[in-house]
This record gives C-alpha cells, sequence and structure tokens, in this order.
C-alpha cells in the first residue's frame, strides 16, 4: 500500500504527518499604544494560556504599562483540522483526475473505437449530414433574428423622427 490510487499517499501516512504541523495555536492583535505600532502574535501553546502576557513575546511595553497595554490587546485562541483539509484537497484532486481521464477517453479513444465499429466511411458521412443540417438551422434562426432587429429599428426610427417619442 505505497500509494493510493497511483501517485497519491495513502491515508495512514497522511494522519501520521498530521502531528508535523501546528493545528492550534492563540493569536493576539495588539492596538498601537503609546510609541508602538499595531502588532500580531502568534504561539503555540493551550487553550488556558491563551491571553497577552503568555503570548506577547517581547513585551514591548515595560513596567506598570504591561497591564494596560494587556487589556488592549484581543487573544483568541485557534483550533483546525489539517488532515480534514488533506483528505478533502485529495478527493478534489481525485474527482478532478478522474474527469480529465474521462475527457481524454472522449477525445482520442472513442471517436477511434467508433470509427473501428461502424467503419471510417460511415461515420464521415454521418457527421457531414448532421453538420448540413445544423448549419441551415442556425443560419435560418440568425437570417430571423437579423430581420426581427431591423424591423425594430424602423419602428424606432418612425417614432422618434415622426412622432417625436423617445424611448416607446
Amino acid at each position: 500500500m505505497a500509494t493510493l490510487w497511483g501517485g497519491l499517499p495513502p491515508l495512514g501516512s497522511l494522519l501520521n504527518a498530521a502531528k508535523n504541523f501546528e493545528d492550534v495555536r492563540c493569536k493576539c492583535i495588539c492596538p498601537p499604544y503609546k510609541e508602538n505600532s499595531v502588532r500580531i502574535y502568534n504561539k503555540n501553546i493551550s487553550q488556558k494560556e491563551c491571553d497577552c502576557l503568555h503570548v506577547v513575546e517581547p513585551m514591548s511595553v515595560q513596567g506598570p504599562d504591561v497591564e494596560a497595554y494587556c487589556l488592549l490587546c484581543e487573544c483568541k485562541y485557534e483550533e483546525r483540522s489539517s488532515v480534514t483539509i488533506k483528505v478533502t484537497i485529495i478527493i478534489s484532486l481525485s474527482i478532478l483526475g478522474l474527469l480529465l481521464l474521462y475527457m481524454v477517453y472522449l477525445t482520442l479513444v472513442e471517436p477511434i473505437l467508433k470509427r473501428r465499429l461502424f467503419g471510417h466511411s460511415q461515420l464521415i458521412q454521418n457527421d457531414d449530414d448532421i453538420g448540413d443540417h445544423h448549419r441551415a438551422n442556425v443560419l435560418s434562426k440568425v437570417e430571423y433574428d437579423q430581420q426581427r432587429w431591423k424591423l425594430q429599428v424602423q419602428e424606432h426610427r418612425k417614432s422618434v423622427f415622426d412622432r417625436h417619442v423617445v424611448l416607446s
């Protein structure tokens, strides 16, 4: 079980590899304070320790200003599942790969099989018949739309120039 679906790693190795990534963090956003600008601090710690005193290092203010600075900071504990993200990506790529293989089949393999089964000359003759009928149908629709548009333009000209009515 070295690979799954020709090139994708097996699901078991993904679960073991997930331990290498940090899926939890505490993010503190501290607004400007005195001469300090806005700063964002990230640290991988437990949810209990997710506060300014544990995350903001190095502390940009000293002494009695530390408590006032920490009250302004907004700290949030964030958690994600990298395993779920990886499985979703693998499924999406698998579906995309299957669609790509189906497209290759439709464009390359199916015409070859049709020629072998029905004969080359019969296939060409049928394609020409269908193509001529389709072209005639499309041309008649275009001509009809063109004539209708010309009539609308003529009516609009009459209403503007003869009757002096705009936006009839």
